[in-house]
């Protein structure tokens, strides 16, 4: 009898743990349910302009969570789904910040483009003018008759003449657009505006300086005032060291002395590269040398702004003067045209002057070239 009751009271608690957990299978089950798409109130419908939740709550790892879990469960994103998270951060051309849940660092500044090293003015003697003109006078005849003479006789006379010469003050100017909410949102941004507008300003004022035909608004520069290429004397073998010589010597004859030489960058480097007959290299400094570029005991100034193929020699300090009326200039203005209404800002890069070549036999330009 006793083993009856035992065995009863056994099949009580099995039947009794059996519909507990019957009770909570059915609960679980009525949780999924409530989840489902027939469900009135749908948490993942809800959730369609988060694919991430969506994700998560598709998953099978989720889904076979219920209450008596305990541990951990991983939920692996693969397909279309990772793009949610390994999109590109940075914004660009087809691409979006929002693609992104964590974004990219900026790195500060702005990468700039090579600026183009600029010689030529500092060849020149550089003063300053308070006029819009520059004026001088240039000896243009004399006529030499000097020469002895006895006692009491009259004295020879001799004559000279002038010329007033002038050279007006042009602008070089251009101006850059911004937005009012970028100068007030990226401060820095005016700055690097003013900077690069001012970069154009003498990449232009070079290119004037060395070959402004002097028409319209245009500098006069000393390539076309320079006297042309015409050798004293004719060389065996010719060389482009033998054209620049020949060239030193036409400034010789007409009483100057040179101070330099220009040459385009990629020229010089095709002359340090000369060998004699032995494959050693002409030139002392290559191709280890640190020495100042010269030439004929005279300093090379190279110069992408003149061009391959071509030299300039002469005296400069004494002949090309650049004449300051206003060093270059930045200014910001909200008030220019339509700005006012566009909520727009107007940069300004100006500056003003004067060039003059007082004489220009004392430069002689060629071609480097050889003749065949």
């Amino acid at each position: 009898m006793s083993e009856l009751n035992n065995s009863i009271t056994k099949l009580t608690e099995v039947f009794k743990e059996v519909r507990e957990d019957h009770s909570t299978r059915i609960g679980e089950l009525e949780k999924r349910a409530a989840r489902s798409e027939d469900a009135p109130n749908n948490y993942v419908a809800a959730n369609d302009n988060n694919p991430l939740a969506a994700a998560l709550l598709d998953s099978r790892e989720i889904k076979d969570l219920t209450s008596t879990f305990r541990g951990k469960a991983v939920v692996k994103i693969t397909g279309e789904r990772a793009a949610i998270t390994s999109a590109d951060t940075t914004v660009g051309a087809g691409r979006s910040a929002g693609t992104s849940l964590v974004p990219g660092m900026r790195v500060a500044g702005i990468v700039t483009p090579y600026e183009r090293q600029l010689t030529i003015r500092d060849l020149c003697t550089q003063a300053r003018t308070t006029s819009n003109s520059v004026e001088w006078v240039k000896e243009t005849g004399f006529s030499n008759n000097a020469r002895p003479v006895t006692e009491t006789t009259a004295k020879p006379e001799s004559a000279i003449t002038f010329n007033l010469l002038t050279a007006p003050v042009r602008t070089l100017a251009h101006i850059f657009k911004i937005s009012r909410q970028m100068l007030d949102d990226g401060p820095s941004l005016a700055a690097y505006v003013g900077s690069r507008g001012t970069y154009g300003l003498k990449y232009v004022e070079e290119q004037q300086l060395l070959t402004g035909n002097g028409t319209g608004q245009n500098l006069n520069g000393i390539v076309p005032q320079a006297t042309a290429y015409a050798p004293p004397f004719t060389t065996d073998a010719e060389q482009a060291f033998d054209r620049i010589n020949a060239a030193l010597a036409q400034v010789e004859q007409a009483n100057a002395v040179a101070d330099g030489i220009v040459l385009n960058s990629t020229d010089w480097r095709s002359l340090l590269g000369i060998k004699d007959g032995e494959n050693r290299y002409i030139a002392q400094q290559s191709p280890f040398g640190v020495q100042v570029p010269r030439l004929w005991n005279l300093p090379v100034v190279t110069s992408q702004s003149i061009p391959a193929g071509e030299f300039l020699v002469g005296q400069f300090a004494n002949n090309c003067f650049i004449f300051d009326r206003l060093d270059t200039e930045v200014l910001i203005s909200t008030e220019d045209g339509d700005n006012f209404s566009t909520n727009m800002a107007t940069v300004r890069v100006e500056s003003r002057l004067a060039f003059v070549v007082t004489r220009p036999e004392a430069l002689v330009s060629g071609d480097l070239s050889v003749s065949t």
